[in-house]
């Protein structure tokens, strides 16, 4: 039986297909650095944070995932190409309007945020300049300190040391997280067969495969991608109590 490309994934075809796109235990992971963004503020803007995440869950859990299926068919899903660039416009171009709608509603200085974030979703999944933007380093700062700055900034109208704060450990979650998917997609994706024993010190002996190889990391993500979004949640409580 061929292994799932992601955990997560469901079995291939129809609705389900538009499901695993989303990639829900990461989309919500990374919505959580929108809320803990939000929170490291002494504003509470209520609505600063819904228009936030919604702009994120479109340009990030729509646009860039189906901007990355359409570049090599990763989750290996059957939706048409036009569905998939239909997807990514559509959903970049809405954050895209949430996004100026909320400059203009209050800083002009927003649209920075909006012109970057537009520019990073397109050039990190579609590989612009050589892979140039594909890297870790640049998925630590596009999908992890971003989304925490940009809703700090959203949210108190200016850079303060807490959001940078923020931010600065939402890039370290985000490399933890690359760290960690990397193997497992390498070994669910792109690995054909692994053998081989380890023999402990005591003289047991286990077989090892790839589930073997990839469990402890991919347990690490699932709990992770339990943890993230309570932290995000108790985090905004305590900023609205």
């Amino acid at each position: 039986m061929a292994e799932r490309p992601a955990f997560y994934a469901l079995p291939s075809g129809g609705w389900r297909d538009y499901v695993s796109l989303l990639h829900p235990p990461y989309t919500l992971w990374h919505l959580s650095y929108v809320a803990l963004g939000w929170a490291a503020s002494p504003a509470a803007h209520v609505d600063t944070l819904w228009w936030s995440l919604a702009a994120f869950f479109l340009a990030v859990g729509i646009g860039a995932h189906a901007l990355d299926e359409l570049n090599g068919r990763p989750l290996g899903t059957k939706i048409p190409a036009a569905m998939l660039v239909g997807l990514a416009v559509g959903s970049i171009a809405l954050a895209g309007v949430i996004g100026v709608g909320g400059a203009a509603r209050t800083s002009w200085s927003l649209l920075s945020f909006v012109a970057f974030g537009a520019f990073i979703v397109c050039a990190y999944n579609l590989e612009w300049f050589g892979g140039r933007f594909h890297t870790d380093a640049w998925f630590a700062l596009a999908w992890g300190a971003f989304p925490a700055i940009t809703a700090s900034y959203a949210n108190a109208l200016e850079l303060r040391p807490e959001g940078i704060l923020v931010a600065a450990g939402c890039f370290a979650l985000s490399h933890a997280q690359r760290s960690l998917s990397t193997p497992v997609r390498d070994l669910r994706r792109r690995t054909r067969r692994v053998e081989g024993i380890v023999e402990r010190t005591d003289g047991t002996v286990e077989p090892l495969d790839a589930t073997v190889l990839r469990r402890p990391a991919e347990t690490a993500l699932r709990w992770l991608s339990v943890a993230l979004p309570l932290l995000a949640t108790g985090a905004v409580a305590a900023r609205l109590a």
